[in-house]
């Protein structure tokens, strides 16, 4: 009875801060302060109800420090108040995706899709038509999960299946992700590459191991061209965020190329997940920086030199490229290789389309970090180094991804037997 009730509790603590911060509407620094505590107290319920979920503890405590990184990283300012609130609001709804049984599970996640189309509606231009493609996946992956809820028991897993293809982006239902990390306002695209993946996975572990054979099979084949698609449009993308989102793509393609072939979405999984959707939030904040000194359209072609002039922040960019590039120590690497040493690899040229896509992301995301950091000093350029908070937004988004790379694997394991579907029927065993 006590883990419900703190399983209750670490979903409500986010909830219920949301409305008592509200009171501080007109008091900026007081309202991020306060939104910035409950997310941290979010862990004290975690903690206590001691969840037992079948991918491992390790997203569910990644989602309040996700949620504290993205709000330290945004600077202080009214347009930001209700990105502020709605990161309580949806790390709430999050949480209470993963702890809770399906029945609840299935409306904690409805509300937190149809948070986030009416989001994106809100802050729709007609500037970028790509939102209503995204808006419309959102609702698709919505109507996906109400069939699971209304379905007989043994196929209402299966019918939740696309709605993992939409959070965890997959092609060709990347769109929605996309979509997400370009057009919501405040810190939520930072919030939301942690949020979204984390909660797709945890779907994603009950309703894998019985899809049938024929659709692993698809997923197979559009995971690796969903990790060359990535690679490419990102290798082609003058603007940031969209290139970290087509990475974000290339590098989650691998994870559902991985899944597709062994039936494995659990604590490696959890562990690559966490990984690149950690550094991705770390870069998207990195990127924030920039665009607080010299505006929200500031073109990345026009910053240079900022290694000699803001070399803290040029410290702390470079360890973030390497991390997210999937250099040693850090989590993205163990994370890779962990799969690659636990799973079967069933095709030579799909493990080379992955390797390529790996070696891609080591030119696209270091050329475009290069590219800041160094050249041409610009006389027209103020320069000014990172703030207190932005600085520790970044050093824990780096530390943690130290952490994962370098922790035992034994810390992220859950305790929850993994699915076991009929060897006979599959034709293979699934492998942990």
């Amino acid at each position: 009875m006590g883990e419900s009730i703190f399983s209750w509790l670490s979903t409500a603590v986010p909830l219920v801060g949301a409305l008592a911060a509200r009171m501080f509407w007109e008091d900026l620094p007081q309202l991020k302060k306060s939104c910035l505590i409950w997310s941290i107290f979010t862990v004290i319920p975690i903690a206590m109800s001691d969840v037992a979920v079948p991918e491992g503890p390790l997203l569910l405590y990644l989602l309040p420090i996700a949620a504290v990184i993205s709000m330290l990283g945004q600077p202080v300012h009214q347009d930001h108040r209700l990105s502020w609130l709605m990161t309580l609001v949806t790390l709430g709804l999050g949480i209470g995706v993963i702890v809770h049984p399906d029945r609840f599970s299935h409306l904690f996640l409805l509300a937190l899709l149809a948070t986030t189309i009416g989001l994106l509606s809100g802050y729709h231009t007609t500037l970028w038509p790509i939102s209503w493609w995204g808006m419309s996946l959102f609702g698709f992956a919505g109507l996906s999960v109400i069939m699971a809820s209304f379905t007989d028991p043994s196929i209402s897993s299966s019918a939740a299946f696309p709605a993992c293809m939409v959070l965890v982006p997959l092609l060709p239902f990347h769109a929605g992700y996309l979509t997400a990390l370009t057009r919501l306002p405040g810190n939520l695209p930072s919030f939301a590459t942690v949020l979204l993946p984390s909660v797709g996975l945890h779907v994603m572990v009950t309703t894998l191991p019985i899809v049938p054979n024929t659709i692993t099979g698809f997923v197979s084949f559009f995971s690796l061209a969903g990790a060359l698609y990535g690679a490419v449009k990102a290798l082609a993308q003058t603007r940031v965020r969209l290139m970290l989102a087509y990475g974000s793509l290339s590098f989650f393609s691998v994870l559902w190329w991985f899944a597709a072939a062994s039936r494995m979405a659990a604590s490696r999984a959890a562990l690559l997940i966490a990984s690149i959707s950690l550094a991705t939030c770390g870069l998207l904040i990195a990127w924030q920086i920039i665009r607080t000194r010299y505006g929200d359209d500031v073109d990345p072609q026009s910053i240079s030199g900022l290694a000699s002039t803001m070399p803290s922040y040029g410290v702390l960019l470079s360890l973030l490229a390497l991390a997210a590039m999937g250099l040693p120590p850090f989590g993205v690497f163990a994370g890779f290789i962990g799969l690659l040493l636990h799973s079967p690899i069933p095709s030579l040229l799909g493990l080379l389309i992955i390797l390529s896509a790996w070696l891609a992301a080591s030119w696209y995301i270091m050329n475009t970090v290069q590219r800041i950091l160094f050249g041409t000093l610009r006389s027209d350029l103020r320069y000014r180094d990172v703030v207190a908070s932005e600085s520790a937004a970044l050093l824990i988004t780096i530390l943690a991804l130290t952490v994962l790379g370098l922790a035992p694997h034994d810390w992220f394991v859950s305790h929850v037997p993994s699915p076991v579907f009929d060897a006979a029927a599959r034709g293979f065993l699934w492998q942990r």
